[in-house]
This record gives structure tokens, C-alpha cells and sequence, in this order.
């Protein structure tokens, strides 16, 4: 009897029933829309954030003070401590593993370019930085995967006109041969590649597809340590990066630990990780944190445990947070989730108004049913009961209408602004009919109050 009666009062007065399930279905439009892009814009923009290079800096624990001005490391190349090449897989078995989107070891040096005879502006030897690196680097890690990293991976902003040189550019590699017994093999040394500094290249003359030979300062020391008194490299492309590596070449670490007299080992690691913006808790001191508290930091992405995890599994390492990255990533996705949890807000106080201006119309409008309810022995909990039935179905009228709604806005806003939409789920739709349910009663609140206290003599008599 009870659901037919709710069941028959929501099919009447249908235009106050279409105004609240409007309202509601825009309010939930909107809330459904804001919270589906919140709760996926901190792993798209975190991932967007990629964009802004390396968010961490690991360099030799026994390494000598920095002497940087402007940026640029003025220290000699042989000052301070190396690190082994050969512990960087490592960093692909950390407990956030998956976070670690790409790295790059770097080790410089000095060296003298050959500028040909016809560049009369130029010194006949230009001392410019020479930049071991990777790009596009396999590494074959334990669990039988390929991760390929390099400097293209932390420094996505460099622009290349043409390609990066080959990962294995400068050293023997095997080759499949036929012979007379049939199938064998031989071993031929891959020429050497470099990547030039855009204003490098303008300089001296230097083309993609062109070759650069180049020298260490003092070449009689190289010629009788490597035999050679230059070395020659394909250029193979030109590097537009907008800062020292413009004026700089850039080659396979190897090249340069070969050089360096520096086998197997580097000066620095750039890090590019995905994180969790730094909160108040990831600021304290995790010297200071409670077992509990320190298990909760240990497993949240913040940029501080990633920090630690890799000065764990890399040993004798400082890892440096580069706070001009990581601090604006926090800020820019702080400052964006609230704004959407704002918008948020003010959709569900729109709804709640709305809803409640046309449950207290439709009160005043329904006195003489609700008085005639009473005068037949239905109590005050009774009518409250059967009118907030009727709202909580159109509650989750309005609410799945206004999901689906949401669901589209949220697909746009998606795809124009991260070029990615997100996906539905079941999450978001049950907080929506929640939010709706509750958006309902707490709008309706008052008229509801009011008409369970409504006294049916004076109704009924007209008054």
C-alpha cells in the first residue's frame, strides 16, 4: 500500500517533478563531471608534468661541495666521486617502480672541436663541454622486461632536428656473415654518432648527417694514451634544448667514459618520476614518524620517499630533489583538484536550493491532501516519511540521468584538455546517487518539517 501510494503521488503534479529532477540532473551533471576529471587529473597531470624533465638528482654521497653558477657546474672533471654504471637497473626494482619513468646517467668532460680552415671567425680549436648520455637505452632487467630510458625520456622539452644517436654508437657489436662452411659471424666497431648543441652547430658549421672530429685539451697526452690524437663521430642530429647543451656535444656515455679513462662509472643521474604532491605529512621528518606513520609515508608516492628508496637501493648516492619541479607539480595540482572540488560545491548548493524551492512549492500546493491524510489517522512521522519517499525517487531519478549527463561533459573536458577522457565507474556513479539522495533530503529538509507539523482543522475547514 505504501509504495503505491508513493508510487501514485510521483506520477502527479508533474511539473514540479520536472523541475527538481532538472535541477537535479544538472547539479549531478556537473558534480558527476567535476569528480570523474578529479579523481583522474592527478595521474594526467602528473603525467603531463613529465614534460618538465627530471624531478630528482642522485650524485656521489662522498662528492666534493657543488660549485654551480647560473646553473652550469663549474667543478673540474676529475674532482669528486663516480658512481657504477652497472647499479642503475636497480632503480627499476624499488618499491614504486612503476613511477620511474625514465633516467639518465651523464658524466662531461672537455674536449677541443677541429673547426674546418673556411670557419676563419671561429678558433681552429673551439673548447666546448662533451656530454656523455643515453638515449633510447634498453636496459634488460631481472624480471626478463626491456625498459628503454635516456635523456629523451627525462628531458622530453629537447627538440631534435633529426634523431638521437644509436644506444651502441662507437662500440664492437656482432654481425651474422655467410662463409664458406655456411652461417658464422664477426665482430665490426660501429662508427661513432653525436648530437650537436643548436648553437654549437650554427657556429662551427655542423650539419645533420655531417662529421665533427674532436680532441681532449692536451693532444699529445691523448696520443699516447689512446693512440689517436682526435676522434671523429657522425652528427645525427641538431639539439634545440633553450639551455647549455645548445653550446655542448652530446654522445653515448661510453664515448666519453672511454676519454674520461672513466670505464663503467658516472657523475650524475637525472630522474624523471610520477609523485603524489608533498602534503603537510609528507614534510615531516621521517626520523620523527611512528612505525605506523612511517609505513604509510614508505608506500605513498611522495617525491621525499621515492628519494629514499633509491638512495636505499643505490648505495653511497645523494638524491636531491629538484624543488623547482616538484614544488610547482604540487602547487599546479593542488590549485586545480580544489578548483574542481570547488565547482563541485557550488553544483550540489545550486541543486539543494532548487530542490528545496519546489519541495516547499509543492507542499503549499498539496495542504488539503496533506490535511485530509491526517484527518484519516495518518501520523506526523507517516506524511514525513511518504513525501521524503517520493523525494528519494526522484533523487535517484535525477541522479542517474544527471551521471549519464556528467559522464559526457566529464568525456569532453577529458579529451580538450588532456587529451584523454576518463573512464566511468561504478565509484563515482554510487557517490552521485549518494550525493543526490543526500542533496534531496537536506534541500527539502524544511518543507518536509513543515508539512509533517501542519494542524488539518484549519485546512480542512478552508481557513
Amino acid at each position: 500500500m505504501f509504495l503505491r501510494l508513493v508510487a501514485d503521488s510521483f506520477g502527479r503534479r508533474p511539473r514540479h517533478k520536472l523541475l527538481t529532477g532538472a535541477a537535479l540532473t544538472l547539479g549531478m551533471g556537473v558534480a558527476t563531471a567535476a569528480l570523474s576529471v578529479a579523481l583522474d587529473v592527478g595521474d594526467r597531470l602528473a603525467k603531463e608534468f613529465r614534460s618538465l624533465g627530471a624531478n630528482l638528482l642522485v650524485t656521489p654521497q662522498a662528492d666534493s661541495l657543488p660549485l654551480e653558477i647560473g646553473g652550469v657546474d663549474y667543478r673540474p672533471v676529475n674532482a669528486g666521486a663516480y658512481l657504477p654504471e652497472a647499479d642503475l637497473p636497480k632503480l627499476k626494482t624499488i618499491f614504486w617502480h612503476n613511477n620511474i619513468m625514465g633516467f639518465a646517467p651523464v658524466l662531461e668532460t672537455r674536449v677541443d672541436v677541429v673547426v674546418a680552415d673556411d670557419q676563419r671567425k671561429v678558433p681552429a680549436h673551439l673548447s666546448v663541454p662533451l656530454i656523455g648520455t643515453w638515449a633510447r637505452k634498453p636496459l634488460y632487467l631481472s624480471d626478463g622486461t626491456t625498459f628503454v630510458t635516456g635523456i629523451d625520456k627525462t628531458n622530453p622539452w629537447f627538440h631534435i632536428d633529426g634523431e638521437w644517436f644509436s644506444p651502441d654508437a662507437g662500440i664492437t657489436r656482432r654481425v651474422d656473415v655467410a662463409t664458406p662452411e655456411g652461417q658464422g659471424h664477426t665482430y665490426v666497431p660501429s662508427p661513432e654518432e653525436c648530437v650537436i648543441g643548436a648553437r654549437l652547430g650554427k657556429q662551427i658549421g655542423a650539419r645533420v648527417g655531417g662529421t665533427i672530429s674532436f680532441s681532449l685539451p692536451d693532444r699529445e697526452q691523448m696520443q699516447a694514451y689512446f693512440g689517436i690524437q682526435s676522434v671523429a663521430c657522425r652528427v645525427t642530429g641538431i639539439l634545440s634544448s633553450g639551455g647549455s647543451e645548445d653550446d655542448a656535444v652530446l654522445m653515448p656515455i661510453h664515448t666519453v667514459q672511454w676519454l674520461t679513462r672513466k670505464p663503467g662509472e658516472y657523475r650524475k643521474l637525472y630522474v624523471s618520476a610520477l609523485t603524489k604532491p608533498e602534503d603537510a605529512f609528507a614534510r615531516k621528518d621521517p626520523k620523527t614518524m611512528t612505525p605506523a606513520e612511517f609505513d604509510r609515508w614508505y608506500c605513498t608516492p611522495y617525491i621525499s620517499a621515492i628519494a629514499l628508496q633509491i638512495s636505499e637501493e643505490l648505495k653511497g648516492t645523494d638524491v636531491r630533489v629538484i624543488r623547482r619541479v616538484a614544488e610547482g607539480e604540487g602547487q599546479i595540482l593542488s590549485r586545480v583538484q580544489m578548483l574542481l572540488w570547488l565547482v563541485t560545491g557550488a553544483a550540489l548548493l545550486a541543486a539543494a536550493l532548487a530542490v528545496g524551492a519546489s519541495a516547499a512549492a509543492s507542499v503549499i500546493e498539496r495542504q488539503v491532501e496533506i490535511g485530509l491524510m491526517k484527518a484519516l489517522g495518518a501520523g506526523s512521522g507517516t506524511v514525513g516519511f511518504l513525501l521524503a519517499a517520493e523525494q528519494l525517487l526522484l533523487a535517484l531519478v535525477g541522479g542517474g540521468v544527471g551521471y549519464a549527463l556528467g559522464i559526457v561533459l566529464a568525456r569532453l573536458l577529458g579529451q580538450k584538455i588532456f587529451g584523454a577522457a576518463p573512464e566511468p565507474t561504478l565509484l563515482v556513479f554510487l557517490v552521485v546517487i549518494a550525493l543526490a539522495a543526500l542533496v534531496t533530503l537536506l534541500g527539502s529538509a524544511i518543507p518536509l518539517r513543515r508539512a509533517s507539523r501542519l494542524d488539518p482543522a484549519p485546512i480542512l475547514k478552508g481557513e
